[in-house]
């Protein structure tokens, strides 16, 4: 019996692009908006179809082009389908997913171009070149209206033609529901929703609120995700939100990537890992996640895949496995007999692919490489400080002349800048929020909100407070497990300190009075009611941090625990 392979691509290494400029580029987009639909269209029980790709990762709990194991619908995973959450093997069982999902759109993108009757050859060639885009959610936390808001879209048909067609960005359609098996309310949904308005049968997106969950998140996607590049360095710590990986001060990119689901979500399918591939826009996710290990991995090219254990498992590794770069990573094959490995799958050019930040440079050269990519770290993610430092010190004699003045503009307009004038000063405290839970209490998945001043009676106008400093989201399926899965996640609190607050440096002696009086948190679940959590535990810390002349980024110390400033309260640190 012949299998579905994941294979190199052809054309070339080709890279992939962000999806604000994708969706600019006439053919790229007019191929990949026919290829999605065609992908959509092709039979739910076929291997290729958007449906059983999507499944992969949950739901319907069925066994993949013949992928099966001794633990399929073991009680401990019954729920699973192969996705390695909690796992190190997180970061390498995604990259040959979101390939199958490019491997297939560029067969039908090529067969496509094929039909165009003006310019095949151009079309032709776009075709080969086509890569998957990616959402660069740490840079446009908001995704381009083709993505979220436009229910068509105009592309060039084969007719040579401009034709206003139906979006296929905007939700996947199922036909029919009842094939996954889901539990409610997604058994219900005819289409994928995101931020849906209720959990009734004719709940409807609210995309108002979706833009602005999104874009009141935007500080503290950026900051987190500089966070990982900078401070973390192990590929446990890398790898997955479990506690047992702690040891790091910034979150993991799993973290990171629960993160995004939940915002993006709500109370619809990118909430929830059994049904979350069904949306299209989670491979625009998954695409940046792998972007993210390979810039992670470009400047800690030491390090890969480490051992550990399979966490909750999936539907062929048992319940805390032990697995490492050997596993299989199912049910992705590389031949008929053979699975791709994390050991195989270390680089994008070997599979065709590759992101803008390593274009034009000598991939054998991994200390110019290293170099490179921090410095476009620093300049994408991280405080823009180093072109600015001029201009600041020409601001430093204002400081002193204004001191005091907190309703001058200049003032106003310095103190948001404050946390990058204190960086002039070479070393800073860089605060965050530690976030522990056990991920299985709530049955589904959940919001930690930190807020800095008030919070809105209203849990619907949590996540687009003014006082909302940052979020810790649960990214879970909705049944009670009995087994304890503590996770470990960290809230940034200098941005929102540097854009709320008159504060001129991030110094102990002004930020810690701040979080004592003001420091809150809730806990918001997916269906959007608050909750409490036994299992919740908010410890702030200040890390030492400095920025040295010849580094583009900062380097840390070891972080001090500010055990007083949460102990006693509920949720709060449980050491004194």
């Amino acid at each position: 019996m012949s299998h579905l392979h994941v294979s190199p691509l052809g054309g070339g290494v080709q890279p992939r692009l962000e999806i604000n400029n994708f969706v600019k580029d006439n053919h790229q987009f007019s191929l990949y908006v026919q290829a999605l639909d065609r992908m959509y269209a092709t039979s739910q029980g076929d291997f290729s179809s958007y449906f059983q790709v999507a499944g992969v990762h949950g739901y319907p709990l069925t066994a993949y082009d013949g992928a099966v194991g001794p633990q399929q619908f073991s009680p401990q995973n019954q729920w699973t389908g192969y996705c390695t959450h909690g796992s190190t093997l997180f970061p390498t069982w995604h990259r040959p997913y979101v390939l199958m999902v490019e491997q297939i759109l560029s067969g039908h993108a090529q067969q496509i171009a094929d039909t165009y009757a003006v310019d095949k050859d151009a079309w032709k060639q776009a075709a080969t070149q086509f890569r998957h885009p990616y959402w660069d959610w740490a840079a446009n936390s908001v995704p381009p209206p083709e993505v979220i808001s436009l229910p068509k879209v105009t592309i060039t048909t084969p007719d040579g033609k401009n034709t206003s067609v139906n979006n296929p960005l905007m939700r996947y359609t199922f036909h029919p529901v009842s094939d996954g098996g889901f539990h409610k309310p997604f058994s219900q949904w005819s289409t994928t929703l995101r931020q849906p308005d209720s959990t009734r049968s004719n709940a409807q997106e609210n995309v108002a609120q979706l833009k602005s969950v999104l874009k009141n998140a935007q500080s503290s996607i950026t900051q987190a995700t500089y966070d990982m590049f900078n401070r973390v360095t192990t590929w446990a710590h890398f790898s997955s939100h479990t506690e047992s990986s702690g040891g790091s001060t910034s979150n993991s990119i799993e973290a990171i990537h629960d993160n995004i689901h939940v915002l993006v979500g709500g109370r619809g399918h990118m909430s929830d890992p059994s049904v979350a591939a069904f949306d299209p826009i989670f491979f625009l996710h998954h695409a940046n996640v792998d972007r993210m290990i390979a810039l992670w991995s470009a400047i800690r090219y030491n390090v890969w895949t480490s051992p550990g254990d399979a966490g909750d498992g999936t539907f062929t590794l048992a319940y805390e496995a032990a697995v490492d770069d050997a596993t299989d990573l199912t049910p992705w094959r590389k031949t008929d007999t053979e699975f791709w490995k994390s050991n195989e799958v270390t680089t994008t050019q070997s599979f065709g692919y590759t992101y803008p930040e390593f274009i034009g440079l000598d991939m054998n050269n991994r200390d110019a490489v290293n170099k490179t990519i921090s410095q476009k770290v620093a300049q994408l993610y991280g405080p823009k400080g180093t072109s600015h430092r001029r201009s600041f010190e020409e601001d430093l004699s204002d400081l002193e002349q204004i001191h005091g003045h907190s309703h001058s503009r200049r003032h106003q307009r310095l103190a948001k800048r404050g946390r990058l004038a204190q960086l002039l000063k070479g070393i800073f405290s860089d605060w965050s929020a530690q976030i522990k839970f056990n991920r299985h209490e709530a049955g589904q998945s959940f919001s930690v909100c930190l807020f800095l001043g008030d919070v809105p009676e209203d849990p619907s106008q949590w996540l687009v407070s003014p006082n909302l400093v940052g979020t810790r989201h649960a990214f879970v399926h909705p049944t009670k497990n009995d087994h304890v899965a503590e996770e470990i996640g960290f809230i940034p609190i200098n941005p929102w300190i540097a854009e709320h607050t008159g504060l001129l440096s991030f110094a102990v002696g002004l930020v810690k009075p701040l979080l004592i009086k003001s420091l809150q948190w809730r806990v918001l679940l997916a269906d959007g009611t608050p909750a409490d959590l036994e299992s919740l535990e908010v410890t702030i810390l200040e890390i030492p941090s400095e920025f040295l002349d010849d580094a583009p980024n900062p380097v840390s110390g070891p972080a001090k625990y500010h055990k007083d400033i949460t102990h006693g309260k509920r949720g709060g640190c449980k050491d004194a």
